[in-house]
């Protein structure tokens, strides 16, 4: 995308166009008076629909929260989940960092670390088919790539600002984890190039895809280093067929023999009950699944069920890790989202589906599934496509942007991004301003940093694994308050 500014200028064309002929209701409409089970809160919230597309009736569903304290003042922060294909709300909002965590038994419980504390939170489920975002046209859902959904996903916020008004001259910044190291980047570039005065003050994006070969090429490290895999595996990978190899296998389809026994091993020494999103953690045992197919898409997080109803509750009772992290939110979440109640009190519907489901896939209706929850069918193609020099452009244009790491994702893992970034810096001459160093939350080292040219930030989360904000909460929001300042993170406490 950032090497054809003619593809961008297309864009911005149709997009245009396409606003000018839709304008949905005003936010009245969309308020939320209470969700099913929450306890009193003084924020306002707001979800509903925006459509992106009138001719093929394309829409896109959002949820927005208010900051805790004093919103006219604080920045407006758009929140993207990866996948392809997964939901903003259902990881997100519900399990990640939103104001709410599901307990069972139909309970919302407050989140201590939600976002919200320190921004305006939006979360967009983006492409249309993810979550309760739509296309009644079903030819649909076999085109989506990274330029639709960027495409889409401007059209919305220019919607979405007409309205909410208030918001449109805030600070804003865009956010995400995972495959949104595309969405993040695509979004803010097509914002930066259209001219249009969205007062874009930065980006962050977390266990980002940002490079194919260098972030997947950097799993084998990771593994061998943690004590995940044998040796020999290790030799095989870095000899005959490494991870980069066993994605591009995995999404064309092809199969050479060297690969098949490298993913006969990893299939062997990765247990079921292991979560590759966060070695340290526990799993949920309600879904008698391992959490990281080999190789697969293991940047999708499970949403389990059996074939035609959600798991029973009692299935949920293993609710904690050793880290009081509760390893069962996601299940608990889709539960909460499948309910009637919930989906009216959020003005959701389902559309062309029978369920909402967390990550959206189309071959997961004949894998998984009895019932029709799954419609997108994303270009995976899209995946080798590099990110790393869209966030250079943005950087070189004065925008701010921090790349982080939970240290215990081995999917993403921080060696990748961490030399992506110090690449990237690099090539655009910016030195190190703040030296590589930990940074501390609550007198303990909440990871590691790297500041270049006081606008290019690299960090770790300590403990954290690829789903950050759930798997480290208060770290997590130690780091976008952070951001959000422009402050560097605090130092270690003297000696």
């Amino acid at each position: 995308m950032g090497s054809q500014p003619w593809m961008i200028m297309v864009v911005i064309c149709a997009t245009f166009m396409q606003i000018s002929r839709s304008v949905d209701s005003s936010s009245v409409d969309d308020k939320i008076l209470s969700l099913p089970g929450q306890p009193p809160v003084s924020f306002q919230q707001y979800s509903g629909y925006v459509t992106v597309d009138e001719n093929q009736d394309r829409a896109l569903f959002y949820y927005f929260v208010e900051a805790e304290s004093h919103p006219a003042s604080k920045p407006l922060v758009l929140w993207l989940n990866g996948g392809p294909g997964c939901s903003s709300i259902g990881i997100g909002a519900l399990s990640e960092n939103g104001p709410f965590r599901p307990r069972g038994g139909g309970i919302l419980a407050r989140n201590d670390y939600s976002w919200n504390k320190e921004a305006n939170m939006l979360y967009l489920e983006s492409p249309a088919g993810v979550g309760f975002s739509y296309s009644t046209n079903q030819s649909f859902y076999d085109l989506v790539n990274d330029t639709i959904t960027a495409q889409d996903s401007f059209i919305f916020l220019q919607q979405w600002f007409v309205k909410f008004p208030e918001y449109k001259d805030r600070d804003f910044y865009i956010t995400g984890e995972s495959y949104a190291g595309h969405y993040v980047p695509q979004l803010a570039n097509l914002i930066a190039q259209s001219g249009l005065k969205f007062n874009l003050k930065g980006i962050a994006v977390g266990n980002a895809l940002l490079e194919f070969n260098t972030d997947f090429n950097s799993e084998g490290d990771y593994y061998w280093a943690h004590g995940l895999i044998s040796d020999a595996t290790y030799e095989l990978m870095n000899s005959v067929c490494n991870s980069s190899q066993l994605w591009r296998e995995s999404i064309t389809g092809s199969r050479f023999d060297a690969c098949v026994v490298v993913n006969k091993r990893l299939s062997v020494e990765f247990p079921k009950a292991f979560d590759g999103y966060n070695v340290i953690g526990d799993t949920c045992t309600s879904s008698g699944e391992s959490q990281l197919d080999v190789p697969g898409y293991p940047f999708r997080p499970k949403f389990q069920f059996s074939s035609s109803t959600p798991p029973v509750q009692a299935a949920l009772d293993q609710t904690k890790d050793s880290e009081n992290i509760d390893v069962c939110v996601k299940e608990k979440s889709s539960q909460y989202l499948n309910r009637k109640d919930v989906q009216e009190a959020l003005h959701a519907q389902l559309v062309g589906v029978t369920r909402w489901t967390g990550c959206s896939r189309a071959f997961q209706q004949v894998m998984l599934f009895n019932f029709l929850c799954s419609v997108v069918n994303y270009d995976m193609l899209n995946l080798e496509i590099p990110t790393v020099n869209i966030v250079g452009s943005l950087v070189s244009s004065g925008i701010r942007v921090l790349v982080y790491s939970g240290d215990q994702d081995s999917v993403i893992p921080f060696i990748g991004s961490r030399i992506l970034v110090d690449g990237l810096a690099k090539e655009l001459g910016l030195n190190a301003t703040v030296p590589y160093r930990p940074w501390i939350e609550d007198k303990q080292v909440g990871g590691w940093t790297q500041v270049y040219g006081d606008i290019l930030t690299f960090a770790t989360i300590r403990g954290a694994g690829h789903l950050a904000p759930l798997t480290s909460p208060k770290r997590s929001l130690a780091l976008f308050a952070a951001f959000l300042s422009g402050k560097s993170l605090p130092e270690a406490l003297p000696n």
